[in-house]
């Protein structure tokens, strides 16, 4: 039986580069002197990437723009005569399955950005997820990620040895591809991340090869495969796996010599079919969401005041529901901030409307907030990381986008 390395053990394997997608990686630094911005501060960054695209309509929706109800029909959760949303700011509520980020952010330790996109327009997963990780304007042969070059811009007082990272997968994802060196770390239990895999060559099959798609659909429940739900456990299997990655990864990255910057990624967010908000699939996996949040701000409680978490998705999707009870692939969608060094208890909008006329492409939440910005914001303000290297090394060519200013404290 394979031994689960600790940070002490990663370190003594400097030259391993392993790291499985969809699961969690980290930039860890070992015995290293505090950066120069912060001598009396110790910052952690962890960012959570949701792949498959989470409909930010169902997630945070605009209760109160008087055209939603009507777009939404009967998937419009918290509009009148529907199911209450948890109160946020009057105009926009928090999905119900959410109730512990509903609590960070009465205490002031969440925020919420709608209608962000990052500057990728297309609908195609595997060059979103490129675009988001990547942190260029679109999608291409890329050999680095923008974490991985976050790491490196973030400055030091005196000479810093090499970074070493530390994953808790088989391959490193893109985000954190780059100089810094990678080590494995390897959840008890993690199943394999293959499910939301599968759930996106059959949506490519069905629009590319027909045949191919309905071989490869046979016999697999489809709304189970995406949210790694069976229909025994129904929302407890996923929960239970969110939530471990979640509280092992923040175990290593409380320990003094263990990481502080990290990534982790959860699958199953492509609701084309039976998205069910309120009751079903999403509702599942926001709850599985919630309660691994919940896992990291608990486990990293001794250095929560000095802890960001950003969590993120290639895009959103449709505006308007599609015939199976779902939504299709999309353009703007909603992004958390949560922690500590959050300043949160609201909800950050320059809101497009939903009438008709306000629809990107006639079919797509527009986007008004660039997620670089919010990115470029958190990094600058949190990290230390100097302006023009977060529009040219970490960001490239992204000079025109401003970074966010007072997102943490």
């Amino acid at each position: 039986m394979m031994k689960t390395p600790s940070i002490s053990d990663a370190l003594l394997c400097p030259s391993r580069r392993v790291f499985l997608a969809s699961a969690g990686a980290f930039v860890a630094w070992a015995n290293l002197p505090k950066p120069a911005y912060a001598a009396s501060r110790d910052p952690r960054f962890v960012a959570v990437i949701l792949r498959g695209a989470m409909d930010g309509l169902a997630v945070v929706p605009p209760v109160g723009d008087a055209s939603y109800r009507a777009l939404r029909g009967d998937m419009a959760i918290g509009a009148d005569g529907a199911e209450a949303t948890l109160p946020l700011d009057g105009f926009f509520g928090l999905n119900n399955a959410m109730p512990k980020l509903h609590a960070l952010y009465q205490k002031g330790e969440a925020l919420l950005v709608h209608a962000t996109a990052t500057p990728y327009r297309e609908r195609s997963h595997f060059d979103g997820q490129d675009v988001l990780e990547s942190g260029l304007a679109g999608p291409g042969v890329k050999q680095s990620g923008w974490l991985n070059r976050a790491a490196a811009a973030i400055p030091s007082a005196e000479g810093v040895k090499p970074v070493s990272g530390l994953a808790a997968s088989p391959t490193i994802p893109l985000i954190l591809r780059g100089d810094a060196p990678t080590l494995s770390w390897t959840p008890p239990r993690l199943e394999a991340a293959s499910t939301d895999t599968l759930k996106r060559l059959l949506d490519l099959y069905t629009h590319e090869d027909p045949e191919m798609a309905k071989v490869l659909g046979e016999g697999v429940d489809l709304d189970a495969l995406a949210a790694g739900i069976d229909s025994k456990s129904g929302g407890a299997g996923v929960a239970a796996s969110f939530r471990a990655l979640a509280s092992g990864s923040a175990r290593l990255i409380v320990e003094a010599g263990g990481p502080r910057l990290a990534a982790l990624s959860y699958d199953g967010w492509d609701t084309h079919t039976n998205e069910g908000a309120e009751e079903g699939r999403l509702a599942n996996l926001l709850g599985a969401l919630d309660g691994a949040l919940d896992a990291l701000a608990t486990e990293m409680a001794p250095v929560w005041k000095d802890t960001v978490v950003v969590v993120m998705t290639e895009f959103g999707r449709t505006a308007r529901a599609n015939g199976n009870e779902g939504t299709d692939h999309g353009t703007a969608t909603v992004a958390f901030l949560l922690g500590g060094a959050v300043k949160g208890g609201r909800v950050i909008a320059d809101w497009p409307g939903l009438r008709d006329a306000d629809l990107y492409e006639d079919r797509d939440l527009k986007p008004t907030t660039d997620l670089r910005a919010v990115l470029k914001g958190v990094l600058r303000d949190h990290l230390g990381i100097d302006q023009a290297a977060l529009s040219t090394s970490v960001f490239p060519d992204s000079i025109g986008v401003k970074p966010m200013d007072g997102l943490v404290g």
